[in-house]
C-alpha cells in the first residue's frame, strides 16, 4: 500500500452489537447508503470495509466530511492519514502532522490503539512517538487536557493518525428496520418521523399541505433519504387512504405528531 495515504475513517455504534450475519447485512446497508449520499453530490469515491470500519478513500476530504455527518448509523468519522504499522514510519508522520499544530507553548497528549500482533505495546508507540514529538516542536505532554490530540489506531499492518473524532447522526442504517408511514401535517411531524428514521425505519410519506412539501423535500435532501411521497390533498377520506397505503406497501405503523393530549 501506499505510504500516507488520506482518508475518512467511519465508524459505527449498534451494528457491532448484531449477529454476525446481520452485521453483515447491515454494513452492506450502510455502505451502500454511504454511496448514495456521496454520488448525490458528485463525490468520486472508493470504499473500503473492515471489521469494525469502513474507510472512505475521496480526494474531496472536507465535502466528504459534511456528507457522511449525516448518514444514520454512522457514530463518527475522522480524516485520516494511513501508513504502515512500524514505529518509524508511525512516528515519522506523527511529528509532520504535530509540527503543524504545535509550538512550545502549547501541550499534547497520544491515544494509541492496537489490534493485531505487533512487537510493540500502544504504551510503547505513545511513548516513543511522544519524545520524538517533544524533541521536534519543544512542546509539552498533558495527558489530562492537552491542546491537542493525537490518535493513532494500529490495526494489523496498518497504521491510521488522526487529530480529530467528529460525531455523527449515529442511530442505524436508514432501511434496515422495516416500513413505516409517515403523515406529514406539520413541521412537528417531519420531527416524529426523524426520530423513526433515525431508527433504521424506512418512510413513506403522506403529505396533505402543498406547503409542508417544501419543507419535506429539503429534510429528504438533507438527510439522504431514498423515500416516496404521497401527495393526499388533505380529503376526507384520508384515515381509510392511510390504511390503504399501509396495507399495500406493508407499512408497519403510521407516525404523525398528535400528542396524547390532542383533544381532536
Amino acid at each position: 500500500g501506499i505510504v500516507n495515504q488520506e482518508l475518512i475513517i467511519v465508524r459505527y455504534g449498534e451494528i457491532a452489537l448484531k449477529g454476525k450475519e446481520t452485521r453483515r447485512q447491515f454494513e452492506n446497508i450502510l455502505v451502500k447508503n454511504i454511496k448514495n449520499a456521496l454520488k448525490q453530490n458528485d463525490i468520486p469515491n472508493k470504499i473500503e470495509k473492515e471489521w469494525g470500519r469502513i474507510y472512505v478513500h475521496t480526494k474531496k476530504i472536507t465535502k466528504t466530511l459534511l456528507v457522511l455527518k449525516k448518514i444514520f448509523g454512522i457514530t463518527s468519522i475522522s480524516p485520516a492519514i494511513k501508513t504502515f504499522s512500524e514505529i518509524n514510519y508511525i512516528s515519522k508522520l506523527s511529528v509532520e502532522i504535530s509540527k503543524k499544530k504545535l509550538t512550545k507553548r502549547k501541550s499534547f497528549a497520544i491515544r494509541a490503539t492496537r489490534t493485531g500482533k505487533h512487537e510493540f505495546t500502544s504504551q510503547d508507540v505513545a511513548v516513543q512517538v511522544g519524545n520524538d514529538i517533544v524533541n521536534a516542536t519543544k512542546a509539552k505532554v498533558n495527558l489530562t487536557k492537552p491542546d491537542f490530540k493525537l490518535f493513532i489506531e494500529i490495526r494489523n499492518n496498518k497504521a491510521f493518525i488522526f487529530t480529530k473524532k467528529i460525531r455523527c447522526a449515529s442511530g442505524m442504517p436508514y432501511g434496515t428496520q422495516g416500513k413505516v408511514l409517515a403523515l406529514i401535517d406539520s413541521k412537528q411531524s417531519v420531527l416524529a418521523a426523524w426520530y423513526l428514521i433515525r431508527r433504521g425505519c424506512k418512510a413513506i410519506f403522506i403529505v396533505t399541505k402543498k406547503s409542508n412539501l417544501k419543507v419535506l423535500n429539503s429534510f429528504i435532501k438533507k438527510w439522504y433519504i431514498e423515500s416516496v411521497i404521497y401527495d393526499l390533498k388533505s380529503d376526507k377520506k384520508l384515515i381509510k387512504n392511510l390504511n390503504k397505503i399501509a396495507n399495500e406497501k406493508k407499512a408497519e405503523a403510521i407516525v404523525t405528531d398528535n400528542s396524547l393530549f390532542d383533544k381532536s
